[in-house]
Order: C-alpha cells, then sequence, then structure tokens
C-alpha cells in the first residue's frame, strides 16, 4: 500500500489553500524569515487564482518583501500588477519608509494621486507624514495636513500622532502644539510625541505644562513616556519630580531595559546626585553599553574625570565592546584632565574598530586634541572628517581660538560659509574671540551688530565679554568700560574680570579698584578677583593694600587655590607645587632650574620681582619665584624627553608675569616648545615668543 505524506498546501478548497498562505506570509513578514516566506510565494505561483484574488496575494507579498527588507522584489511586484487598489499602495509605502526611502514614499503619493482615484485610508496619511517627518520637509507636510483635514481623517489616531511628530521634528513646535489642543481626547502616543519635541527643542516650561495635563488624563504610560519625562527631569535638574517618576516605575513594575535604566541614571547625573546614579547603575542586572555609557557621562557632567576613565577600563574587562557615545564620554574626559597619551591610545583604538568615522567621534577627539595642547593634531581629525556638522566646525574655531590662533580661526569660519554650513551662537563667540587676538576692532562690532543680525542670532552676554576682551587686547579699557555701563546686558563676574585681568596688564590701578569693587558687589567669595587686585596693589608697592585684602580674605574665609603643575610622560602624571621637594628627583630639578636661569641671565633675564605678593628683601622674592610650580615641569620635562620634542604641562592657575618671561627665554635657549595651558589660555612658548603677544 503506497503512503502519501499529507500536504499543508492542500486542504479541501483551493481559496482555502489560497487563505493559508496568505496566513502564513504574513506570519513570515511579521518574523521576517524570508527563507519561509519566499516558500509559500512558490506556492502562490502554483495555485493562482482569479483576479480579484491575485491583488490579495500580491499585497500580501509586496508586504513580506518590504518588511524583510527586499523593497526591490516588492516594487517588481508592484510594477507589474494590473490593477492595484489602495492597499497595494500602503504596503509599498510603508515599506520604503521602514527601509529608509522617504523620499520613494513621497514619490509614490504624488504618482498615485495623478493616476488612481483612490479612497485614502488613515494608513497613507500617517505613512506619508512620517515620511516628510524623516527628511524634514515641513511644506510638503503641511500640503498632507491639507490633504488629512479634507479627507476628514484628521483625528484618527494614527494620523494626529504622526502630525504631530512631523511638526515636531520640522521645528514647528507651534504647530505641534496647535495639532495637540484641537484633538478631542489625546492618546498617550499623542503626549509622548509633543512632550519629547518639546524637549528636543528647549521648551521645557511648555513641556512640562503638557505632562501635568497629562498626569492628569492618563493612568496608564508605556516605557516611552517614563523615558521621555526622565529627559524632561534631567534638563530641568527637578530632582524631586525626577524621584517621583522612579518611584512610580518601581510602583507600577516597569520592566527595565537598556533605554529606561540610562534615562534613571542621565537624570540622576544631571540633577547632581551621582551617588544615586551610581547605586541605580549598580541595582540594574545586566549592564550593557547603553548603561555604561549613561553611567560614565554622569560622572563625567558631575566632574569627575577620573573615575569615568575607571569606570571605562571596569566596562573593558567586562567584555563590554564600547561604540560611538562611549568613546565620546571618555574623550571628553581626557580633555579636560589634558590626558594626551591616553587620547592617543583612544584615537588608536576608534580607528582600529572603524568607529572614527562618525562625527560624534570626531568632534570629540578635535576637542580632546584642543585642549590638550596639540592643536595640530586637532586640525588633522577635523582634516580627516568627511562630513563637518556644526559641533565639528565650532571646534575647530574655538580650538583655534583657545591657542590664540586666531587668523586660523577665521580661515575656518570662512571654510564653514564656503561650505554653506550656517553658523549658530557658539560659532560666533569663537568667533569674536578670534577678533580678539588679532585686536580686529572694526571686524568684531560688524560680526556683532551686522552678520548676526542678519543671521537672526540675538547676541547673548558671551558675545559682548568678547567684545569687551577684544576692547581691552585694543588698549581701550576705558571704552571697554563704557561699553559695560551702557550695554544693556545682565553682565556676570566673568565679563567684568576680563577688564579686571586687563587692568593688571596695562597696570590701570585706579581702574582696576572700580572694577574689583563692581565684581566683589555680585560675588563677594570670587578668588581670583582678590588675586587680580593684590597683584595690582604689589606692583605699584602697596604693600598696605595687599595686606588689607589679605585681611578681607581671612574675614570672608576665602583661601587662594595652591598653584599646581603637572605634565605626563610615558602614560605617567608627575604633578608639582611650587617649591616642592617631594619629588624623587627633586635634587636634579632644582640644579636644571638653576642651569636654566644661569643660561637665561646671559639673554637679559631679570626676575620679576613685582609678581611676589610678599614685602620682603628682594634676594628673597628671587628664591620665592625660581621654584614656581610650571617651572619645576618644565625642567623635569626637559630632563626626560628627547631634545627637539614638545613638552606640555598644564597649570590650574593663571601664570605669573615671572615664570612667562623664564619660559619664552627657555624655549630659546633649549630650543623647545614648550605649551602650558593656564587657568586663562594657552601659551606656545617658541624660539623665545608666546602665541599670547605676552596679553593674558
Amino acid at each position: 500500500m503506497q503512503y502519501h505524506k499529507p500536504s499543508l498546501f492542500k486542504p479541501k478548497g483551493s481559496s482555502a489553500a489560497l487563505e493559508y498562505i496568505i496566513k502564513f506570509l504574513k506570519i513570515s513578514a511579521d518574523t521576517r524569515n524570508l527563507k519561509s516566506g519566499s516558500t509559500f510565494h512558490g506556492q502562490l505561483i502554483k495555485t493562482s487564482q482569479a483576479h480579484e484574488e491575485n491583488i490579495i496575494q500580491t499585497n500580501s507579498l509586496i508586504n513580506f518583501y518590504a518588511k524583510c527588507g527586499q523593497i526591490s522584489v516588492a516594487c517588481q511586484l508592484f510594477d507589474g500588477m494590473p490593477k492595484r487598489n489602495v492597499v497595494s499602495w500602503s504596503a509599498l509605502m510603508a515599506g520604503c519608509l521602514h527601509n529608509g526611502l522617504a523620499s520613494e514614499v513621497l514619490r509614490l503619493f504624488r504618482s498615485m494621486n495623478s493616476r488612481e482615484s483612490l479612497q485614502l485610508n488613515e494608513y497613507i496619511f500617517a505613512t506619508v507624514i512620517s515620511a516628510c517627518s524623516d527628511i524634514k520637509v515641513l511644506e510638503q507636510g503641511k500640503q498632507c495636513h491639507g490633504y488629512v483635514l479634507k479627507s476628514g481623517l484628521v483625528f484618527h489616531p494614527y494620523v494626529r500622532n504622526a502630525l504631530i511628530s512631523m511638526y515636531s521634528k520640522c521645528s514647528d513646535l507651534e504647530s505641534a502644539v496647535v495639532v495637540f489642543k484641537t484633538l478631542p481626547q489625546a492618546d498617550i502616543l499623542s503626549y509622548n510625541s509633543v512632550i519629547a519635541g518639546l524637549l528636543e527643542h528647549g521648551h521645557l516650561n511648555e513641556a512640562l505644562d503638557i505632562f501635568g495635563k497629562m498626569v492628569t488624563d492618563f493612568v496608564e504610560w508605556d516605557r516611552f513616556t517614563y523615558v521621555t519625562v526622565l529627559g524632561l527631569c534631567a534638563r530641568l535638574k527637578n530632582l524631586k519630580l525626577g524621584l517621583q517618576v522612579h518611584s512610580r516605575i518601581l510602583r507600577m513594575g516597569v520592566e527595565f531595559d537598556e533605554f529606561l535604566d540610562s534615562a534613571i541614571i542621565d537624570m540622576y547625573g544631571k540633577c547632581g546626585r551621582i551617588l544615586s546614579a551610581r547605586n541605580a547603575f549598580n541595582g540594574f542586572g545586566n549592564h550593557n553599553v547603553v548603561s555604561w555609557t549613561a553611567i560614565m557621562a554622569a560622572y563625567v557632567q558631575n566632574g569627575c574625570f577620573e573615575e569615568a576613565l575607571n569606570l571605562f577600563l571596569d566596562m573593558e574587562l567586562k567584555d563590554v565592546p564600547p561604540n560611538e557615545y562611549t568613546y565620546a564620554v571618555i574623550l571628553h574626559s581626557c580633555a579636560e584632565l589634558s590626558a594626551l597619551g591616553l587620547g592617543d591610545l583612544l584615537n588608536a583604538r576608534t580607528k582600529k574598530s572603524g568607529l572614527n568615522d562618525h562625527v560624534i567621534v570626531g568632534n570629540a577627539l578635535i576637542n580632546m586634541y584642543a585642549k590638550s595642547g596639540n592643536i595640530g593634531a586637532a586640525y588633522q581629525v577635523f582634516s580627516d572628517i568627511v562630513h563637518h556638522d556644526i559641533i565639528t566646525w565650532n571646534s575647530m574655531i574655538s580650538g583655534y581660538s583657545h591657542h590664540g590662533l586666531g587668523r586660523e580661526a577665521l580661515l575656518i569660519f570662512r571654510d564653514m560659509l564656503a561650505a554653506e554650513e550656517f553658523p549658530d551662537y557658539v560659532t560666533f563667540v569663537g568667533v569674536l574671540s578670534a577678533c580678539g587676538h588679532l585686536c580686529l576692532v572694526d571686524e568684531g562690532f560688524y560680526y556683532l551688530n551686522q552678520v548676526m543680525k542678519e543671521i537672526g542670532i540675538t547676541p547673548g552676554v558671551e558675545h559682548y565679554t568678547c567684545i569687551v576682551g577684544l576692547l581691552c587686547r585694543a588698549g581701550l579699557l576705558i571704552e571697554a568700560e563704557r561699553f559695560m555701563r551702557s550695554t544693556p546686558v545682565h553682565w556676570d563676574v566673568v565679563a567684568w574680570r576680563t577688564l579686571l585681568s586687563a587692568c593688571h596688564v596695562q597696570q590701570d590701578f585706579r581702574l582696576g579698584e572700580r572694577v574689583a569693587e563692581v565684581i566683589l558687589e555680585l560675588d563677594p567669595s570670587d578668588v581670583g578677583t582678590y588675586i587680580l587686585l593684590s597683584n595690582l596693589y604689589a606692583k605699584a608697592r602697596r604693600w598696605d593694600g595687599v595686606v588689607k585684602i589679605r585681611k578681607l580674605m581671612r574675614g570672608r574665609d576665602i583661601k587662594k587655590e595652591p598653584g599646581v603643575s603637572w605634565i605626563e610622560l610615558r602614560n605617567n602624571t608627575h604633578v608639582f607645587s611650587s617649591e616642592d621637594k617631594k619629588h624623587p628627583e627633586s635634587i636634579l630639578i632644582y640644579k636644571k632650574i638653576e642651569e636654566l636661569l644661569a643660561q637665561i641671565k646671559q639673554l637679559g633675564y631679570i626676575p620679576s620681582i613685582d609678581s611676589v605678593l610678599h614685602d620682603v628683601e628682594d634676594e628673597q622674592k628671587e628664591d620665592y619665584l625660581s621654584y614656581h610650580s610650571e617651572k619645576l615641569a618644565v625642567a623635569y620635562g626637559l630632563m626626560n624627553t628627547p631634545a627637539g620634542a614638545p613638552l606640555r604641562i598644564i597649570k590650574n592657575l593663571r601664570m605669573c608675569d615671572d615664570c612667562h618671561t623664564a619660559v619664552k627665554l627657555i624655549s630659546l635657549v633649549t630650543k623647545r616648545t614648550i605649551i602650558i595651558r593656564d587657568a586663562n589660555r594657552f601659551h606656545c612658548f617658541e624660539s623665545g615668543g608666546c602665541s599670547c603677544y605676552d596679553y593674558w
């Protein structure tokens, strides 16, 4: 007796067979099972039915191939259809959208309108509006909105949420809110869309208002709601609200995932609760690269740069590979610590892993190299980046400006304009700073009063502070004071201290006293002002004034931060304080300083004893000056690096006048480039000169 294996594709009737196949095609589409669906496609060819049924089966095939990423096959099937219905168009448009072909969705929509007289449904409109959202074509999105109004489908959940999302992503927040407020009853997706849009564009108070209404209207939130609301709490630094949301998550038993985990960590980090962020991180089960990056970012945001680097090492030990965002965070830590050696190592690793092509990594590398004193390497990274975004341009302009390379900064700005990149608020801070380094007074005011106005950027206190610095550097101190007192700006301590620093450089004692009074009214605890004013008194040999300032500092319990300099050699950081003898090679370092001072005295070096804020004998003042922390770091660097190698040193305070003069001459006698980053700026000493031209 012959045995026949039963076939899945041979039920009692051929129509039933077709229904089975279409059903399994849908399952294959939903599970993205290309192999299984292709088998069913072959069976459909064998069991082809009447014309009307062919439309149904072809629509199923288009949906299947589109969801499996085979959009070209879906298009071939679509093009071969003798007759199409609205489902045919909808399936292909949805497939194009999900495969990143938003422009093709709009082309199909135009073709459908010109060739077919079909009753459009909510799926078509939602897909087309989403396509407008993806490629940010606001005008076409508005036209689709008009179609929707005519069709009467504007209140359908799919359509209204797509409209809110489209207006939000296209930066038309007013229209997004209008659509939202005209809804007879918003669902949680509508709330999510409008809050996320407002949050993304910095409209925090409006987002908080919508959130308040959502709390009243909805008990059930989805996971995206929690992530968005935690992001709002983080941006507002509203710890109280963030704690309530976290409590609700625990109370409602919401299942954690990597996005919710990182949102909680980010909220605590931005609210300054780093221990709470770490506790939340430790409490989550499986850590992946997202949660690791979130906790590192929290530490960086709170100034805990070394701790962030330690976390990076822990992540490496757990065999969790970093992504581009991880590298961006850790490179930021390197930048703040001026850890050039580690930054070089990370740069090599990004190249090896192929992540150096990401613009976020490139931007972080530019920032790291610029802040670590290697502006040449920063420019090399800038040149290697294929597609520059606004942050890339701004990082390079600011980097050059911080190094005193104003001409180079302005050249990058001109290249930026030639590349048709639209400058923003931050761009002009770097541009005006560059004008200041070059003493380009007329150009600075031209950018401030004309160019920024034409572009539509309202100047802020940072831009006006750059103008103050520009006037001061040009020696126009009285004009700078007049500008500050006549311009209706809420000047901060930084702006006034810019003028006070200029008074110190120009030794304008009377103006310096007036400016110091203003600063101490704004911030009686600003230690930098006390030190600058004390320096002014010392230079004028007004020791009574120096004593007065010291008494004032003691009475207000204000202490000067001790001067510290450090240099990184062979992945080890060597830290020095003034007259430091704790270093194991201190005897050799002191001997090296004596040799250097003897050499530069032959070139005319005379110790600037005015820098010493003590009323003691001149010989004792020279001793104080000889062993400042930056001189110790320079001497140690010269002892332990090959001839001709550049030195890179960091100092936590402003360089004193004497050290500045001495290091200029040391760079000449040793034929070295010595780069020192102090609290004010970078100083690049080379061949007896400095990039700051003795103004800092």
